[in-house]
């Protein structure tokens, strides 16, 4: 199994493609939906999902033509399924030189944590919330990886001032689902670089400061 992050959107938040075998998972497709299509392209891979993290508008912003494109499901946690059809809710509305984007509704919504299976891939679903009230990690544990979308960060956290927002219960979710995992993960994040959980066990200022 082999992932890559691809910087798009105006955030340039990381959209994932995990792949293996000519089969590809697509996570927080966040813009650029032209960049995400040259290297599905060049790998000849076929889509079968788009998998969100949670609803930010700059984890969103291609999931509508790729979804269409590739006539693929959108899988979302269903605290967040109202906010891909409202620019209010999505952060969009309030961003500066930013187009509204309204997404179609979620074709598959999680309600709780577990392993999921699509096509040829297995991963465990991890609720997160604190960044957002819908908030969730993908754990690959075949592939020694967990995406956590704004949950965890190297060397800090996701903000958690924006609508739903809670610290304590983010510090919670990093403490209880993340940092329980081994040590050797690679944590794939929604900005900025790849980092390990032990990394961000030994490291990170914020964990250490509110153990």
């Amino acid at each position: 199994m082999e992932w890559i992050g691809l910087p798009a959107g105006a955030l340039q938040a990381n959209a994932y493609v995990i792949y293996e075998k000519g089969r590809a998972l697509l996570i927080d497709p966040g813009g650029e939906g032209n960049k995400i299509r040259r290297f599905i392209r060049q790998k000849k891979l076929q889509p079968e999902a788009i998998l969100l993290t949670h609803a930010h508008f700059d984890h969103i912003g291609a999931v509508e033509p790729l979804r269409e494109e590739y006539s693929i499901p959108v899988y979302l946690h269903h605290a967040e399924k109202k906010w891909l059809l409202n620019p209010a809710l999505n952060g969009s509305a309030s961003f500066e030189g930013i187009e509204p984007i309204v997404v179609n509704p979620a074709d598959q919504l999680f309600t709780g944590e577990g392993r999921l299976s699509i096509g040829s891939f297995s991963l465990d679903v991890y609720e997160t919330p604190g960044h957002s009230p819908g908030s969730v990690s993908f754990y690959f544990k075949e592939g020694g990886f967990v995406v956590v979308g704004d949950t965890l960060f190297e060397g800090s956290i996701g903000r958690t001032d924006l609508k739903g927002g809670q610290e304590t219960q983010l510090l919670k979710s990093i403490h209880q689902k993340l940092l329980t995992l081994p040590y050797d993960t690679y944590v794939l994040p929604g900005h900025d670089s790849v980092t390990t959980i032990g990394r961000e066990k030994e490291n990170n200022p914020f964990l250490k400061k509110h153990k």
